[in-house]
């Protein structure tokens, strides 16, 4: 009985071991150039990449954050956000469309406001807006026709996200 025991305890920390195995082999660091080196972790089979200097198809062609976040405008954002957005994304986790939450790891803050403001043309013509569309299987996201200023404040409250 006891090695019974003994060998189906072994054959579990042997399952255990190799999914704990197989979960880090689906994960890749990418290292990303911006002033300070940064690196984000990815699932190898996200077909998404990594853009930082796409600004994406749109008006919007530069941002400048200022050091300190616009708390009131951060706060209209957050409010413009859940009453536009939340039927398919959550701040921070996936939902029908991606999270928010550490959103600028990946994108730049002009492409955000163009996605926001011109989803139609960007998932036609942009590469990182075409791979998100097949990774959140197809689902479009729909043009509201949100203008400059309140997308500006959302990716201000975005940018509390982090």
């Amino acid at each position: 009985m006891k090695t019974i025991s003994i060998a189906i305890g072994v054959i579990c920390l042997f399952l255990y071991t190799s999914c704990a195995d197989q979960k880090k082999a689906n994960k890749e660091s990418i290292t990303i150039g911006t002033k300070k080196e940064k690196t984000i972790q990815t699932k190898k089979d996200s077909s998404v990449p990594v853009m930082l200097d796409n600004k994406g198809i749109g008006p919007i062609t530069s941002i400048t954050f200022e050091n300190e976040i616009d708390q009131n405008l951060a706060n209209k954002g957050a409010q413009l956000f859940k009453s536009k957005c939340v039927a398919c994304h959550k701040a921070k986790k996936k939902f029908i469309g991606p999270p928010m939450v550490g959103i600028y790891k990946t994108r730049s803050p002009e492409w955000v406001m163009n996605m926001i403001m011109n989803p139609t043309e960007m998932i036609e013509k942009d590469p990182v807006a075409n791979a998100l569309l097949k990774e959140y299987n197809n689902t479009i996201m729909i043009n509201q026709n949100i203008p400059e200023t309140e997308a500006r404040a959302m990716v201000e409250w975005f940018r509390t996200l982090e």
